[in-house]
């Protein structure tokens, strides 16, 4: 069992259909046909939609996705058509909107892996694989891979957790032409978001993406290298062999499965509120990560 704690009522606003509330974002379509996706503050784990939210993480998703696109643009066309608050929305919106392009979205979590973690380091102490790709022996937590491997995932319905496939599999999902342009978009941006973060002393661990098509043009989609889609690890403590600090939803993660939580993760209560504390700590994790990546200050 999981899903959302407290499902919020979508805002009705004139001009504006609602199509959608996500673990995090809240989409409509405007007259023109245009997307117009709103990040709230609402915070996501273990499949679960959390009862608490992180104050300013909706604009810091939004305001460092636009740096990332920006950053891409000769890499990968982007979906982002403009930022305006459409007229008659609340005020809160300034900051967290994006008007975008309607895709034809590809239904796979295209994820990059540059080093061993998570649900990745799960299957490779199994198998010594990820995804159904061979990895050298003796890799830990936190080991950087020999090259970063592409490992798609099935894309899940809110509550639901999504399921890491072989690359065989998505080409037979979505056709071997577009399976071969995701792996190659996928590792590409990888490859460039990971050297502009290390010029600022963080590891990019690992990423996922999501694309769409524009006629025939492959569009980077949603959000980009955020906190809530990215492991970001300082790497001036980056040590193998065990879990890294970061600046991401991991801390949210390690206080949900500590005993001052007493949750179970695996029975069917739902989480807990996040204590002031954690709040406080995620929220500024998050601004620590927008402003080293940018260079700018948070306002």
């Amino acid at each position: 069992m999981s899903g959302f704690v407290e499902k919020p009522e979508p805002i009705q606003v004139p001009g504006l259909v609602h199509l959608h509330t996500g673990k995090v974002r809240d989409l409509y379509q405007n007259e023109a046909g245009d997307l117009v996706m709103v990040a709230s503050d609402r915070m996501s784990a273990y499949d679960w939609v959390l009862p608490t939210e992180i104050p300013d993480k909706g604009r810091v998703l939004t305001q460092l996705s636009l740096w990332w696109f920006d950053q891409l643009r000769d890499l990968a066309a982007n979906h982002v058509i403009g930022t305006e608050v459409p007229e008659g929305a609340p005020a809160d919106w300034a900051g967290r909107t994006l008007v975008c392009k309607s895709l034809k979205m590809v239904p796979v979590e295209c994820v990059a892996r540059g080093y061993l973690t998570g649900s990745g380091l799960a299957e490779y102490q199994e198998s010594r694989t990820v995804c159904g790709l061979a990895l050298p022996e003796g890799l830990v937590d936190g080991s950087e891979l020999p090259a970063p491997i592409f490992t798609p995932a099935t894309k899940a319905e809110v509550g639901e957790h999504d399921e890491n496939v072989s690359y065989e599999e998505v080409a037979r999902q979505v056709g071997a032409e577009t399976a071969a342009q995701l792996r190659q978009a996928t590792l590409a941006v990888y490859a460039r978001a990971r050297d502009i973060a290390r010029d600022r002393g963080i590891i990019l661990a690992d990423t996922k993406f999501e694309f769409g098509f524009d006629g025939d043009t492959l569009v980077l989609a949603d959000e980009v290298l955020t906190p809530d889609s990215s492991r970001f690890w300082p790497a001036d403590t980056w040590q193998p062999g065990r879990a890294q600090p970061s600046y991401d939803k991991q801390f949210v993660r390690d206080w949900l499965t500590s005993p001052a939580s007493g949750w179970d993760r695996r029975g069917e209560q739902p989480p807990p509120p996040l204590p002031e504390e954690v709040v406080a700590a995620t929220r500024q994790k998050y601004l620590e990560a927008y402003e080293r990546l940018t260079g700018t200050a948070w306002s």
